[in-house]
């Protein structure tokens, strides 16, 4: 057998070898992509339709924000087994062995209330960290114009200029808090961590990694608002809303199984995966199998 030249741990190989993962089990990973159908959903027509709502519903606030928030956590519900299921197989068959339906859905007895748990407190820190910034802004605006330094008129373009900075760059920090926890559903449901434990530990593995995290946040985050703008700008179509729900759903499965072949890749970094591997493997390759034939694929572990 011809072994093919190993991947380097980069953002290529995470890509190649997500999707020879997916295509390995094509009808598995699908099924449990519809998991994240719901969402996809809800990306593509919420925007629309939540307007319409609220402009056709005035007086009836309440009852439309109640259904809503039921609305909303049904979607995270739905996500949330689609992370865990995905996360688990993926995993499973990063090292070549077998997975299918029911051990999925089984894991999610165990990962579905830590990966809940670990959301929100990914939500509830990415919050504080925004109400702190924005608070601080403001004491800055405050103090300047005390002082005397500067005149603020809202009305004013530098004015605008600045708030544009200022979301710009809070949205710069945000994004790179959550480079650093891309790997932290990955470890709820690998390593049976919850709440900040995995945010912590997600920071630690995506040292070394963090350009190849922000590539794959990109690359999955840019094309599918890609998708998103074009069905809110279009005209509105049953067939390009089903068609862009699915491609959405594909792009969260792809990025699911990347974050969990980014993960693999970054204990092989941290000199942690062989551990895993001298158990059945070779010291220094993982077992990835191309088909339901079990011919090996051999991926090195291979630093850039």
């Amino acid at each position: 057998m011809e072994i093919p030249q190993p991947h380097t741990l980069n953002f290529t190989g995470v890509l190649s070898t997500s999707k020879t993962i997916i295509l390995t089990k094509y009808t598995h990973f699908v099924t449990l992509s519809l998991f994240f159908l719901p969402l996809s959903l809800s990306l593509i027509i919420n925007p629309t339709l939540q307007s319409q709502t609220f402009t056709n519903n005035p007086s009836n606030h309440q009852k439309l924000l109640t259904s809503y928030l039921l609305y909303t956590l049904t979607i995270h519900f739905f996500a949330l087994c689609a992370i865990g299921t995905i996360t688990y197989s993926a995993h499973h068959a990063f090292f070549g062995e077998p997975v299918d339906i029911s051990n999925a859905l089984k894991s999610l007895i165990f990962s579905f209330f830590p990966l809940a748990s670990t959301a929100i407190a990914a939500y509830v820190v990415t919050l504080f960290i925004s109400i702190i910034y924005v608070m601080l802004v403001v004491a800055v605006l405050m103090l300047v114009h005390n002082v005397g330094f500067v005149v603020i008129d809202s009305n004013s373009i530098y004015f605008t200029w600045f708030s544009i900075t200022v979301g710009v760059v809070l949205i710069a920090i945000v994004v790179y808090v959550h480079v650093k926890w891309s790997l932290a559903f990955v470890v709820v449901v690998v390593e049976s961590k919850w709440g900040f434990a995995p945010l912590m530990r997600s920071a630690y593995l995506v040292k070394g990694m963090r350009s190849v995290s922000l590539l794959v946040m990109l690359y999955f985050g840019v094309f599918g608002g890609l998708i998103v703008w074009m069905c809110f700008v279009s005209v509105d179509s049953i067939l390009i809303t089903t068609l862009a729900s699915f491609f959405l759903m594909m792009f969260l499965l792809r990025m699911t199984a990347a974050n969990t072949v980014l993960y693999n890749y970054c204990k092989a970094l941290h000199g942690e995966l062989v551990i895993e591997v001298a158990e059945g493997f070779d010291y220094e390759y993982m077992n990835l199998p191309e088909d339901d034939e079990k011919v090996p694929h051999v991926v090195g572990v291979v630093a850039a």
